[in-house]
């Protein structure tokens, strides 16, 4: 009986994690794992304007279309989809747009030539030489580049806002604790953006 109540006393009386970190700190935290996952989205997005080869309706991301006097993105436009690995339909919604759909497929630069059927867009995709694929390669490798740059900017700014707390009165060792954990999720996130390139990688070099 008396061994039981000295475990209750202990449990009530025991002190509080002591790798907890404070409100503010865990908030620095929680920014700046969504400044870098907003970098990992970014580039996932990127790397669908990729293309591999294969048709898919990604590969008409960010085409932009003047559609009755705002700018849309093209899927809000149009049905599209790949019947086959070598083409690519879009179906506007409305048949009087045709034409803007079809301009912005042109402006955005995609290498495409869209052909206007009257009632829906066909897009050719013609396979990748050696040559392309190495091209697409880099670029993928820039883009990744890009989100790394953007992801230990975050790091950057989680480390700078724990020195400013640190200054603030927040005690040296949670200021610390704080910005190796800023680390943590930098390498992760570093990690993951080597993943996603890999993959890509081998998606374009695929034949």
């Amino acid at each position: 009986m008396y061994g039981i109540l000295i475990k209750t006393i202990f449990l009530f009386c025991k002190p509080l994690n002591p790798y907890a970190m404070t409100e503010e700190a865990q908030f620095v935290l929680d920014s700046t794992e969504e400044n870098m996952q907003n970098a990992l989205m970014h580039l996932e997005k990127e790397f669908n304007k990729i293309r591999a080869g294969k048709a898919s309706p990604a590969m008409l991301g960010g085409v932009l279309v003047e559609y009755y006097g705002t700018t849309v993105p093209i899927e809000q436009t149009s049905n599209i989809n790949t019947p086959d690995p070598r083409q690519i339909i879009v179906q506007p919604f409305d048949k009087s747009s045709i034409n803007a759909i079809e301009k912005a497929i042109l402006a955005a630069n995609l290498g495409f030539n869209p052909q206007n059927e009257g009632e829906l867009i066909r897009i050719n995709v013609p396979p990748l030489t050696e040559e392309r694929r190495k091209d697409l390669v880099k670029r993928a490798k820039n883009e990744a580049e890009e989100a790394k740059i953007s992801i230990r900017n975050a790091r950057r700014q989680g480390n700078d806002e724990a020195k400013k707390m640190e200054k603030d009165g927040l005690p040296e060792d949670d200021a610390k604790r704080l910005i190796e954990k800023v680390q943590e999720l930098t390498d992760k996130y570093i990690q993951e953006v080597d993943k996603l390139l890999d993959l890509k990688e081998k998606d374009i070099m695929t034949v």
